[in-house]
């Protein structure tokens, strides 16, 4: 499926079940493999990611054009258009889009990587185990409030 043709079936679902039109781009993103799309706010451009479509039909797709014209139309209404508000939630349930996409085959199989550091709070003495480097003082420990400190572990003995 090509660019323009995305752009012509993002364009029906929008009038057929938004019953407004979609007047921006739609365009196929080959780097998504995490995520099914994407709107983007500023140009309010759509991104679809094609390995979706190719693992799962276009029945699956649809229901991520859905999500994204979620986006699309309730950010241009000026209404809540995040995950976690009401207006979003209850549109998607209302056209049938999904919630979340399915993992692609070849992700879902995968390991997570091995925990290196650790962020231990000095009050209490509570350990946080995490993958990537964060910044310390930034952040408090989640039981009593207390200053944490950052150690890097020695990740060819720890595992998840």
């Amino acid at each position: 499926m090509t660019n323009e043709m995305l752009q012509q079936w993002v364009e029906r679902v929008s009038l057929r079940d938004f019953g407004r039109p979609f007047r921006h781009r739609a365009t196929f993103n080959g780097r998504l493999k995490a995520t099914g799309g994407r709107y983007f706010m500023k140009s309010h451009n759509i991104e679809i990611s094609p390995h979706q479509l190719a693992a799962y039909g276009e029945e699956e797709t649809e229901k991520i054009i859905k999500h994204e014209l979620c986006h699309y139309h309730l950010h241009l209404l000026g209404r809540g258009y995040q995950h976690r508000d009401a207006d979003f939630k209850q549109l998607l349930a209302q056209v049938g889009g999904s919630r979340f996409c399915q993992s692609l085959p070849d992700r879902a199989n995968r390991k997570p990587a091995p925990y290196k550091f650790k962020l231990l709070c000095k009050n209490c003495g509570m350990e946080y185990l995490r993958r990537r480097r964060v910044d310390p003082r930034r952040y408090a420990c989640g039981r009593c409030r207390g200053k944490l400190l950052l150690q890097e572990l020695d990740f060819t003995k720890t595992t998840c």
